[in-house]
């Protein structure tokens, strides 16, 4: 496989890991105004991202294809999960 084709594959390979953390970290400075807005933007992305992609890579070593909707409903859910951690939004 060509370099440029091996790049434009895990781009697209993560690139749902970078879109579900931009969105929960938008839309939680949205929602949870008061929560969000002391811990910033970069690292909250940089940490769910790290995240989305330990499940993206976890959902191919066990279902053997990307692509799965198991490994997309993960994703989102711990990603979630880490976010709503992360803001201690149980108090």
């Amino acid at each position: 496989m060509p370099f440029l084709t091996a790049i434009n594959h895990l781009l697209n390979f993560l690139a749902p890991a970078l879109v579900v953390a931009l969105l929960l970290v938008a839309t939680s400075h949205v929602f949870m105004r008061k929560l969000a807005q002391p811990r910033g933007w970069l690292a909250p992305i940089a940490l769910l991202f790290v995240v989305g992609c330990a499940v993206l890579a976890l959902g191919v070593a066990l279902l053997g294809s990307d692509g799965r909707m198991l490994t997309y409903t993960a994703l989102v859910l711990v990603c979630a999960s880490v976010r709503w951690v992360e803001l201690r939004a149980w108090r």
